[in-house]
């Protein structure tokens, strides 16, 4: 009977860890996110480590490092600025698997959408994001990113 009691407190203890952990993650995309559909280029790009990796489905090769990723941003926000309306991103259906080295590993769909000057929004990409997410300096920063699109599948 008391060895059920302990099991059944240890898994609760589990719990709430993973129940933190995967929280922690949905904040971090949400904060990330929302900095990136802003256009701030820098502080996105701080949203990863030194030595991060991003790779993408449209780029011949992973953009690296933090000022490859505000590079891309930039680059970004002014073929939107170019084209007209809004970009927005959300991000749902997430997999978080913590490891035993500390770090997370982390699936989730991303939509893109686009919201042209004064008409409504649409769906211009479905993608898929897998991270690996390190704790540097005591917050969630991304040191690996791949990013695959359904319509490049």
């Amino acid at each position: 009977m008391t060895v059920e009691l302990v099991d059944s407190a240890e898994r609760t203890l589990q719990s709430r860890a993973f129940a933190t952990l995967y929280a922690q993650a949905q904040e971090f995309y949400g904060h990330q996110m929302r900095i990136l559909d802003a256009h701030d280029a820098e502080r996105w790009a701080l949203t990863f480590t030194e030595d991060a990796v991003l790779e993408l489905p449209t780029l011949p090769e992973p953009v690296r490092a933090l000022d490859g990723l505000a590079r891309y941003v930039r680059a970004g926000a002014e073929r939107q600025r170019r084209a007209g309306g809004r970009l927005d991103h959300w991000v749902g259906m997430l997999d978080v698997q913590p490891q035993p080295d500390g770090t997370l590993r982390t699936r989730c769909s991303a939509l893109v959408y686009v919201t042209p000057g004064g008409g409504s929004p649409k769906g211009l990409r479905v993608c898929v994001m897998e991270d690996v997410l390190v704790r540097t300096a005591g917050e969630w920063r991304v040191a690996h990113r791949r990013v695959t699109r359904d319509d490049l599948a």
